[in-house]
């Protein structure tokens, strides 16, 4: 019996307007093989979370341009959290100095990819570290 396709959801949390990158990776997933959900533009956590419960998808990948991500990722896992979610992996990538990583991790983010990133390094980063929940 063939494992079900991994399910990501691609979304953009905040005010984001630029989402070129997001639909690159978006679009990379869906060719490697996974099951991709975008939420496009502007969204707020409880939307993320809201759509990644609803959807039933095995992680949540953010992309975010515009300096929230100290604010915008933790809130996204702390909502996961509130809605029994936590175990749904949370990876993102965009423009994040490297100082801001290591918070960002011990927040909950399992991965961030900084500009330059391949789409093969991301994909295989989710196929070693994401798996289809129960």
């Amino acid at each position: 019996m063939n494992e079900r396709r991994l399910r990501i959801l691609v979304a953009k949390p905040g005010l984001d307007g630029h989402d070129r990158g997001a639909k690159i990776v978006a679009r990379a997933f869906r060719d490697a093989g996974f099951e991709v959900i975008y939420t496009g533009l502007r969204q707020t956590p409880e939307q993320i979370v809201n759509t990644a419960i609803q959807e039933d998808v095995d992680a949540v990948s953010l992309s975010i341009l515009s300096g929230a991500h100290n604010t915008l990722f933790p809130r996204v896992i702390d909502l996961l959290r509130q809605k029994g979610a936590e175990d749904m992996p949370v990876f993102g990538g965009g423009i994040i100095p490297d100082d801001d990583i290591p918070g960002l991790k011990q927040a909950g983010v399992d991965e961030i990819f900084t500009p330059g990133a391949s789409t093969e390094d991301i994909i295989a980063w989710v196929k070693q570290n994401v798996h289809p929940r129960a």
